[in-house]
């Protein structure tokens, strides 16, 4: 059942529709209820002033409220701070910022208290991340594409935006211009939808949170030509003040960061002295909604305007500095209408004409504009509060001339300062298509496709399961995908039906009674992004690409992963600049009388040795000459042709490796490349030389996001075409390369390679890995080798013929005088045994054979070599053979 809900739930138009209703009716439904919750509580807060004396009960209601309001958002949502608009942006940038329902909840309540404390600042910011953060935890119920969880996101914006103002088109204008920025039809219409439905059920229930009285504002509103001048010059006021207020908001968050207080503590500062600041005001600057009305109808006299633009300002600074969950809409709107009043009456004592209330209008969209950078959403927010045509030219001329002024004076948009100040910086360059975007699952899917019958009995399946490096099958039945089986369901059926398998014979019980019947698939046109969202979205490796029920294909994450490397690598045919070539700058060479070349790249005289030693072990086994490579690294803007470097140390280092070939009798070519990029300059070193093998040191784990062994041996296991010999050493000895140089074998003692452990997985690599032990055991003395084979606990009769066939094989053709043993281990996972047995058995050496393809799959679904050589402190040894190009 759970199966067929997933794909009823395939996304669709539909479905986005349906989303976006439920999002505005939820959305709406919040910003009521913050509206009705922060006014009942200030209407309470300024009650108390009539009981007892304004001077005690404001600062302790701000001071306590605000402490209390810091603590929740500091304890249970630190994504709630301040406005919640840079989060929201930041969210669809696709920066790994929170939204979910328990963001939204911690902001409802967190911003009901902060405002009802009576701190200056607004509820339409909170509302906007409310129901961006409730469309986002909805979207998690539904596997969607990240695209189309971006548009159910902006469209809660949009819808909190619409509730909080009574304005749908400004719900839509500001995702358009300030968030998503995307024209498409899916987000206008997701964006339209739920912007209408918030702004009707918010009108409908009274949440509107700006109730204008229209026929007051719409009988004294006016324009006249002549009166142009002069709402240029607001505009000019509104956008020089405007870049003020930005960097004073700016400036604030710094300051009260220097004070080193916790986020609780800085909103009760904050509290307190907004308290104590209105506490010393007149009465009527206790009500916000009051002085706004008495503004905006021009019944308040310019000195009065005067004082509550500076306090308005001031306190502004004060509590949305301090990271108080509240917005500016409201106070940028409150701080325009201030400036409107004080202009439009000094115009009407200079000319006896014009309308204050046009003015106090006009200034609210102009400020609105100079802070937030949205003019058009400006001029809509507040024509759409007043409905009165008579204010769009002017509301026109005051935003377009703001934000003109503010971005001159303040460049950028404030929202992206912010995120600044917290480590985001959001780039302005146009995204370009990728090959999420721009491929589908038929330009990436293996085609061929391992699959198991439905008929097929359990122990079958297990034996399939135990020759194949796979995890998971598709199962088939009549060329009719009817399900997917993993080692997952082999091992539910092992813990769940013990008595059941007991009782019958693993050939009684087919396949068809233990798969996932009707999985999560793809269709050949759905996009990458689509085909990793799934992946992630049920924490799955691999999707059945149909056709219908026909099976035509497979998708997994290292197919998605090689597809964009490849993208980024050769542009899918769109000119890029190419890397300029690495610069030989020193160079010696020798007679070439090997069979083959191995290479060598050395850069750490503390491992150089031990990996010359290794390196002259095998050419010396199989008759190659040794390539030693030093690569040093220039600036991006330097040409490596043109750069001069100093070459000393690494001249030095080549040196001392030429003296250990000298008593090792194998030829040895050595040079230094100058380069931007470290693997390009290796792989140029392994086409022009024609090398057969490069054996080269790895960590053993990687700290950069999206890279498996980090950026150099990525880019060699990839693209590579001779064998690789990655070999991370023990973290417990050093392996210093002595001027004097020191014969290949034996090491000595306190360097011990005489315990080595070879996992058998039955890859193609495995035979390799054999292949090597026979030179690299003649580094230590009386060398042991033990072969082992992970089986899961549930499979009681192990099949060791692998290991079996690899002794006979070194005893045999490889005339070992050493100890061989095959050696079953039990574990859950290959890491974990060879872990376990590493750690109790104390081996000194540990060897991996992997191909290109499983080495991948392996990295993403558990990153076996990466996990094994992370848990050990003893060397590991991991082994990729030779790639032939292909053809076309």
């Amino acid at each position: 059942m759970n199966q067929r809900f997933r794909t009823w739930w395939q996304p669709r138009r539909g479905l986005a529709i349906a989303e976006a209703c439920v999002i505005g009716l939820v959305a709406a439904l919040s910003a009521v209820f913050l509206k009705v919750g922060s006014g009942w509580l200030g209407t309470w807060r300024v009650h108390t002033t009539h009981l007892f004396p304004a001077w005690l009960v404001l600062p302790i209601i701000g001071l306590v409220l605000g402490f209390l309001a810091g603590w929740m958002v500091d304890r249970l949502a630190p994504e709630a701070s301040g406005s919640g608009i840079p989060q929201v942006k930041a969210s669809l940038a696709n920066v790994p910022m929170t939204l979910s329902w328990r963001v939204a909840g911690v902001k409802l309540l967190s911003a009901i208290i902060a405002i009802g404390s009576g701190m200056t600042l607004g509820r339409q910011g909170p509302t906007v991340q409310v129901g961006a953060g409730l469309a986002a935890g909805m979207s998690r119920w539904v596997p969607t594409s990240p695209d189309h969880r971006r548009q159910m996101i902006a469209a809660g914006a949009g819808a909190g935006l619409a509730a909080a103002f009574n304005a749908p088109i400004a719900g839509v204008l500001f995702i358009v211009e300030e968030l998503l920025q995307d024209l498409s039809g899916l987000t206008l219409g997701t964006a339209i939808i739920a912007s209408f439905i918030g702004g009707v059920i918010s009108r409908l229930l009274g949440g509107g949170s700006f109730d204008l009285n229209l026929q007051l504002t719409q009988s004294s509103s006016q324009f006249s030509i002549p009166e142009i001048p002069f709402f240029v010059l607001l505009g000019i006021l509104a956008g020089l003040l405007g870049a003020l207020f930005h960097s004073g908001l700016i400036f604030s968050i710094k300051f009260y960061r220097r004070l080193h207080i916790s986020l609780p503590l800085r909103v009760a500062l904050a509290g307190f002295i907004s308290g104590v600041v209105v506490a010393m005001l007149p009465a009527s600057f206790r009500d916000n909604t009051g002085l706004r009305e008495s503004l905006i109808t021009g019944g308040s006299q310019p000195t009065l305007a005067a004082i509550a633009f500076t306090a308005q300002f001031i306190l502004t600074l004060i509590a949305f500095g301090s990271g108080a969950p509240g917005g500016l809409f409201a106070p940028s709107l409150i701080l325009g209408s201030c400036l409107g009043h004080i202009i439009g009456v000094a115009e009407l004592y200079i000319t006896g004409v014009g309308s204050p209330t046009t003015y106090a209008l006009a200034g609210m969209g102009g400020f609105f504009s100079a802070v937030s950078k949205v003019p058009i959403t400006a001029i809509v927010i507040v024509f759409e509060m007043t409905t009165d045509f008579n204010l769009v030219l002017p509301l026109m001329i005051v935003s377009v001339a703001a934000y003109l002024v503010a971005d001159k004076v303040v460049p950028g948009s404030l929202y992206e300062k912010l995120l600044e100040l917290k480590g985001i910086i959001l780039t302005k360059q146009v995204p370009m298509e990728g090959a999420l975007t721009k491929l589908t699952a038929k330009d990436v899917m293996q085609e061929r496709v391992e699959t198991l019958d439905a008929e097929m009995s359990l122990e079958e399946a297990m034996q399939a399961f135990a020759r194949s490096h796979h995890r998971g099958f598709p199962v088939v039945e009549d060329n009719k995908l009817v399900g997917i089986v993993t080692q997952s369901d082999l091992l539910k059926i092992r813990e769940s039906a013990k008595h059941t398998l007991h009782e019958r014979n693993l050939a009684d019980i087919f396949l068809k009674e233990i798969m996932t019947p009707v999985p999560m698939t793809v269709t050949p046109t759905h996009t990458l992004g689509n085909v990793l969202y799934l992946l992630d979205r049920y924490q799955i490796s691999r999707l059945p690409v149909v056709n219908g029920r026909k099976l035509i294909g497979i998708i997994t994450r290292a197919d998605i992963i090689r597809a964009e490397a490849d993208h980024l690598n050769c542009g899918n045919g769109t000119p890029k600049l190419q890397p300029e070539p690495s610069y030989i700058v020193y160079q010696t060479r020798s007679p070439s009388t090997g069979s083959g070349r191995l290479l060598v790249p050395v850069a750490n005289p503390e491992t150089a040795g031990v990996l010359l030693q290794m390196a002259a072990a095998i050419a010396r086994d199989r008759h190659y000459e040794i390539d030693c490579v030093q690569v040093m690294l220039i600036p991006r803007h330097s040409s490596p042709s043109e750069t001069q470097v100093r070459t000393a140390k690494s001249r030095r280092l080549l040196r001392q490796a030429e003296v250990l070939a000298k008593k090792w009798k194998i030829p040895l070519h050595t040079q230094i490349r100058v380069t931007h990029d470290v693997a390009q300059a290796i792989l140029e070193t392994i086409n022009e030389q024609h090398i057969d093998l490069i054996l080269m040191g790895w960590k053993g784990n990687t700290s950069t996001p999206g890279r498996i062994f980090g950026s150099v041996v990525d880019n060699i296991i990839r693209q590579a075409t001779c064998e690789v010999v990655l070999v991370k050493l023990g973290t417990t000895h050093h392996y210093p390369l002595s001027p004097e140089g020191t014969p290949p074998s034996p090491l000595p003692t306190q360097h011990s390679f005489n315990r080595w452990l070879v996992p058998m997985a039955g890859g193609p690599n495995s035979p390799l890995a054999i292949k090597l032990l026979p030179a690299l055991i003649t580094l230590g003395n009386e060398p042991q080798i033990h072969l082992t084979q992970v089986f899961k606990p549930f499979e009681f009769k192990p099949d060791m013929s692998i290991s079996e066939q690899a002794i006979r094989h070194l005893m045999r053709r490889q005339k070992l005088s050493s100890t061989v043993v095959a050696l079953p281990v039990q574990a859950d996972s290959v890491a974990e045994g060879v872990i376990n047995l590493v750690k109790t058995e104390g081996y000194d050496v540990v060897v991996l054979g992997a191909s290109r393809e499983g080495l991948l799959q392996q990295a993403i679904q558990g990153n076996i070599p990466e996990a094994i050589a992370s848990g050990v402190e003893s060397t590991v040894i991991l082994v990729r053979g030779a790639i032939h190009k292909r053809t076309t």
